[in-house]
């Protein structure tokens, strides 16, 4: 379950529809079509949520929404039961929080987010350091992981206008064998899971991964049959 309830994006208070389902412990996909049943009613929709894309660990495009306070209290009118209650109140905490220091017009720094996120879910006390060794990527870093995996896989398989990289099988095979050394490197099953004090390392993993023989071959002699047809 994510600690990470409400983000800063475009300097604005928001969360997401990943982290309300994992939260809420409810299928991603039922949480989308419940915002998007919204979207047919509520004329300020686009005021309250903002649809995106974000890589699974596979490299495929998954579609989320991201919310604003207005959005979230929305979508979560439907969510009933105690334990709903009791996450419901939480985020609203954290949102006030986040927003509070959004109004004093000067960038949260991220032992500030990471302090903020800790507050607003479990009211924590404990030690900034020590939950930024424990805790997995917030949103920004994790989005800068991707730009450099995705870079990485771009290159590895010769450009996107590779005849590798439009072949799905080849590129799929590739990300798997990235994220195959990433899980045995770091031992985690998912990239976001990874500590952020491990975010250089991981990084440099990246930077420096290269496919299995076997792969290379298979990737070099797909680049050729194309260039030839």
């Amino acid at each position: 379950m994510t600690e990470e309830l409400v983000i800063m994006r475009d300097r604005q208070a928001v969360t997401t529809s990943l982290q309300v389902a994992e939260n809420f412990e409810k299928n991603h996909r039922d949480v989308l079509r419940s915002i998007d049943m919204l979207k047919k009613d509520v004329r300020n929709f686009a005021q309250m949520f903002i649809e995106s894309t974000e890589l699974d660990s596979y490299g495929r495009d998954r579609r989320i929404y991201y919310m604003n306070r207005d959005g979230f209290s929305l979508l979560a009118m439907g969510f009933t039961g105690k334990k709903a209650l009791q996450f419901k109140l939480k985020y609203i905490d954290a949102f006030n929080q986040m927003e509070k220091q959004l109004q004093q017009q000067k960038p949260l720094s991220l032992p500030e987010q990471i302090s903020l996120i800790a507050k607003g879910y479990e009211n924590l006390s404990a030690d900034v350091e020590d939950i930024k060794n424990r805790m997995g990527l917030p949103s920004n870093m994790a989005l800068a992981f991707s730009k450099k995996r995705n870079a990485k896989i771009i290159n590895v398989l010769g450009g996107k206008k590779s005849n590798a990289y439009r072949d799905k099988n080849v590129r799929a095979k590739t990300y798997r064998a990235l994220f195959s050394s990433y899980r045995e490197t770091f031992d985690q099953d998912r990239y976001n899971d990874l500590p952020m004090k491990d975010f250089d390392k991981a990084v440099d993993f990246v930077n420096n991964w290269y496919p299995p023989f076997e792969l290379q071959q298979e990737i070099k002699q797909t680049n050729a049959q194309l260039a030839i047809v």
